[in-house]
């Protein structure tokens, strides 16, 4: 590919494309093959100019290889990129923001009096009809107001104050129906699947293959925990499985073989095997679609208080117009106020400023499903943590394995690894790595394994009992033990570590120490979280209360609670709500699911299980934990917005009736600076909430490379 570098940094790159035109593919599949590149951080790809912007990290001259490298054609796209791309929407609600704009303005420049005022009426006449079918419902509402300020305006010849009007209602309605397509688009390419390994059932052993490699008919199997990948038919198994990300039910339904199960809903207990149907992921992105806009999901509270509020100021506004001209007699000074009305701003200021911050915080890696919680995160005054994988890094490691009876160290590592494969963990993670790490590798060789949460793994390998898990799972709840001769090996196990402990047939065959470190951005993300006006920072974790209180202490928590089962974090959520606090729930495995449902706003680190995603309110980068304190200024940040919005609202618009009764204004000057200011206001809270600036200044000459 030839391109130009107009403007270079430090690892940022800005450069043009040399072709005559970029379609909205060609920039999808650009954008898609840079974001890719490991050494790539962050791309933006501009199709009306064919420009893109490249952010880096290491060599500049990787990234010049890789562009001079790239064809089109050549680039193997996912399908669903291009489904569910909003880069269309985007260019289409532009032009027609730009066509409306630039037709109206020529209308009024070109155009003799006696053609705009015909054209005018013609318009008008949508609008009027709009509010006479709102009064044959029996509701005024703001199509009336509307229809009445129009109306009011063709019948006194003043054409101009109409067509502005009707002007600034169509830049509204386009606004409202491009921020809506889009916050929905975004939303719902949030939820899509991005499953990449599922378990195939071949000659009753189940196989670890990619999801591509996936054809209908075949039979996949899905443990306790994991997104269903496919729609397909029950065919083995039982199951509860949680639909919530389909049908918004947050019970989860029975299946048993026969019944449907749908692709994105997660098996919350049990273990189905699926004949799979459809390996499609566009049906279920429609479904997603439909889900969300015929659900209240997208309104936080403020913007339903504003929108019914907007509707319930009509009629006021109408009785004040008729009340001014009946003190008054001066129609002119009655238009005033009814060219004026409170309830256009309202109605296009407030979704507009919640669907701007939730396309802010995905800028920031952070998925929010919903304004409603954002405005919880902005209210909250209690964050609540569990320990493995959110407040320590995401990624442990094995350091050592050591043996209590007749397996060897690999032995043991390996029959631990053929267990944990099976379930999303990140210690089951860390087990399975340092098995590939020392090239142990094996075929399926235990019967059905079953998963007891917070707990740990029981099966049979050649019908011996095989369970690896916590110290409570392992001695109290299996009754296991350690032989007399090991004891003194077992109380000298290093403390430093988290301990993994596997017994075979009651007796304990390895203990496996895994190293669990701190983030290391932890205790400032505590500090700041208090700076933004949390009080209380707890941490909960099933793991020793020796472990639980070194890493409070670390990290800087008000509480911490040790040892604790998935019911007790959800517990502990519901009784902090029942004594008036409002509670955010940070995790990122199966036992913290029920904790995120029960918390004001549930919280998910984006590579834990998928049940946690799949249920959380919103889902933030595993990178740094300093973004959930970013989450709660931006919050904070929205709600300061919406207040100030009302404040100018209604300051601006009561001012504007004040001087339009008290004749100082005409009604036309009234029209226009109510439109004016609802526009501006609008534009405005279109805008970032957090204070942003590039990485620096661009200097560097262009040069051309083939």
């Amino acid at each position: 590919m030839k391109f130009i570098i107009r403007h270079e940094i430090k690892g940022r790159l800005r450069i043009h494309i040399v072709q005559k035109r970029m379609t909205y593919a060609e920039a999808d599949t650009l954008s898609w093959y840079l974001g890719n590149q490991k050494n790539v951080t962050d791309v933006k790809v501009y199709e009306r100019t064919a420009d893109a912007v490249i952010c880096y990290t290491g060599n500049r001259e990787e990234v010049t290889e890789l562009l001079k490298k790239f064809r089109y054609e050549n680039v193997d796209v996912p399908e669903t990129v291009f489904e569910t791309s909003g880069r269309e929407l985007t260019s289409v609600y532009k032009e027609k923001l730009i066509t409306k704009a630039v037709v109206h303005y020529g209308i009024r420049i070109f155009l003799p009096s006696p053609v705009r005022a015909v054209l005018t009426v013609v318009k008008a006449v949508h609008y009027i009809w709009q509010g006479i079918r709102c009064l044959l419902r029996g509701k005024i509402e703001v199509p009336v107001l509307d229809a009445t300020a129009i109306a009011v305006s063709v019948l006194r010849r003043d054409f101009d104050t109409a067509g502005s009007v009707m002007f600034l209602l169509g830049v509204g309605e386009i606004l409202e129906e491009w921020t809506h397509k889009k916050s929905v688009g975004d939303l719902a390419r949030s939820m899509s699947l991005n499953i990449k390994k599922v378990w195939l059932k071949r000659e009753e052993q189940e196989v670890l293959v990619n999801a591509s490699d996936v054809e209908p008919g075949d039979t996949v199997v899905v443990h306790m925990g994991n997104v269903i990948p496919f729609d397909g038919e029950v065919s083995g198994g039982e199951g509860m499985v949680n639909q919530a990300s389909l049908t918004g039910e947050s019970l989860p339904v029975r299946r048993v073989p026969g019944q449907s199960v749908y692709a994105g809903t997660v098996v919350e207990e049990g273990e189905l095997e699926i004949l799979v149907k459809a390996v499609s992921g566009s049906t279920r992105f429609e479904k997603i679609v439909t889900m969300i806009e015929d659900s209240e999901k997208l309104k936080s509270a403020l913007e339903s208080r504003a929108e019914h509020l907007a509707d319930r100021l009509v009629p006021y506004t109408l009785a004040g117009t008729g009340l001014v001209w009946l003190l008054t007699r001066n129609v002119t000074k009655a238009l005033s106020v009814l060219m004026v009305d409170f309830s256009c701003a309202l109605k296009l200021a407030m979704p507009i400023s919640v669907l701007s911050a939730i396309r802010e915080a995905g800028t920031c890696g952070i998925t929010v499903k919903g304004g409603k919680y954002l405005e919880a995160v902005a209210e909250a005054d209690t964050i609540v943590f569990d320990k493995t994988g959110t407040l320590t890094k995401a990624k442990p490691t094995v350091k050592k394995v050591i043996v209590f009876g007749d397996y060897p160290e690999d032995e043991a590592l390996r029959i631990a690894a053929c267990l944990e494969e099976h379930f999303p963990h990140s210690m089951a993670k860390a087990v399975v790595d340092a098995a590939k790490k020392r090239k142990l590798y094996h075929e399926e060789m235990h019967s059905k394994v079953e998963y007891v949460v917070a707990h740990g793994i029981s099966s049979y390998i050649e019908d011996k009992k095989v369970v690896i898990g916590s110290s409570h799972f392992v001695f109290e709840d299996e009754e296991c033990r350690v032989r007399p001769e090991y004891r003194e090996r077992f109380d000298a196990l290093p403390p430093e570590y988290s301990h993994l402990y596997l017994a075979i047939e009651k007796e304990l065959t390895a203990v496996i120490c895994v190293e669990d470190p701190l983030r290391e951005e932890a205790r400032d993300m505590v500090q700041a979280l208090k700076r933004e006006g949390i009080s209380k920072v707890v941490m909960m974790t099933g793991d020793s209360a020796r472990t639980a209180a070194s890493v409070a202490q670390s990290v800087g928590v008000d509480e911490y609670y040790a040892e604790v089962l998935p019911e007790d974090k959800a517990g502990f959520v519901e009784r902090e709500k029942a004594a008036g606090h409002k509670v955010i729930m940070i995790g990122d495995g199966i036992n913290d699911s029920p904790a995120l449902s029960a918390a004001d706003a549930g919280v998910a680190i984006s590579d834990g299980a998928e049940i946690a995603r799949e249920i959380a309110d919103i889902t933030i980068a595993a990178d740094d934990l300093r973004e959930i304190a970013t989450l709660k200024r931006l919050a904070n940040e929205m709600m300061k917005r919406i207040h100030r919005n009302y404040r100018e609202i209604v300051g601006i618009n009561a001012g504007l009736i004040a001087l339009g009764v008290a004749g100082v204004i005409l009604p036309t000057a009234s029209a226009l600076l109510h439109n004016t200011s609802t526009l501006l206001i609008s534009l405005r809270s279109m805008g970032n909430l957090l204070d942003g600036s590039d990485a620096g200044t661009e200097t560097a000459p262009s040069r051309f490379l083939p």
